[in-house]
């Protein structure tokens, strides 16, 4: 396995804990707004690019000052030996947080059921049912609503999430995905930050970006459905 990128520490990206985040290579989904293009595209070519050997050695030393993991990408669950490597990372002690689009629920099934991961967040980019085509062409919606289920009853923590960006979220699409994870412990909306993202063409005409009062009012959309509902 290859990793593309790493964070060497973070105070956002686990909640509660001092993480370091580790990017893997390859994304099933083209989501015009995501930020990290050299991963989707497959990320060998990042100058970043390490070896897991040297992720280990890296968190052997940090052991003491870390508290947590996050395995984020692209997608982690296209890696075959994404189950190897949870492994190895609890194995020195430390909780893991897994960063997923939920496309692949068999792959997040096992990790779970293996105790292998502490926290899931998944991504839910629109309306399961409305995907393609600006997500992912022919993406199952069953598959999105499996992932969801399993981490709702069996992932040990876990949180849901959705960038909030103009001509894919609206009012409805809020709604709805609030009402598909109702009683959710945790539902995020995030700003979509138009930076070096994959598609900047998918944007040049229209204004994708909300305001912090638009999420707010978004926020209060999502509320009645879930536990907590955070603007990050």
């Amino acid at each position: 396995m290859f990793i593309g990128g790493i964070q060497k520490s973070s105070l956002i990206d686990y909640p509660g804990k001092i993480s370091c985040v580790f990017f893997l290579n390859g994304c099933n989904f083209d989501c015009p707004y995501c930020h990290n293009a050299a991963l989707v595209k497959g990320g060998l070519d990042c100058s970043e690019a390490i070896e897991d050997q040297s992720v280990l050695s890296f968190l052997r030393y940090r052991i003491g000052f870390l508290e947590g993991v996050v395995i984020s990408g692209g997608e982690p669950t296209l890696q075959k030996d994404l189950h190897c490597l949870c492994e190895r990372v609890k194995d020195l002690g430390y909780p893991v947080k897994l960063d997923t689009n939920g496309s692949r629920p068999e792959e997040l099934k096992m990790l779970i059921d293996d105790g292998l991961v502490d926290y899931v967040a998944m991504d839910i980019k629109t309306d399961p049912f409305h995907y393609d085509p600006t997500i992912h062409k022919d993406q199952p919606a069953d598959d999105l609503f499996s992932s969801i289920r399993t981490i709702m009853e069996s992932a040990p923590d876990y949180e849901f999430r959705t960038t909030c960006v103009k001509g894919i979220v609206d009012e409805t699409v809020i709604q709805t995905i609030a009402k598909t994870i109702k009683g959710a412990k945790r539902y995020v909306l995030q700003p979509f930050q138009n930076k070096n993202v994959l598609h900047p063409e998918f944007f040049q005409d229209i204004d994708s970006h909300y305001r912090k009062e638009e999420l707010l009012h978004l926020k209060t959309l999502a509320e009645p459905w879930v536990v907590e509902c955070s603007v990050r």
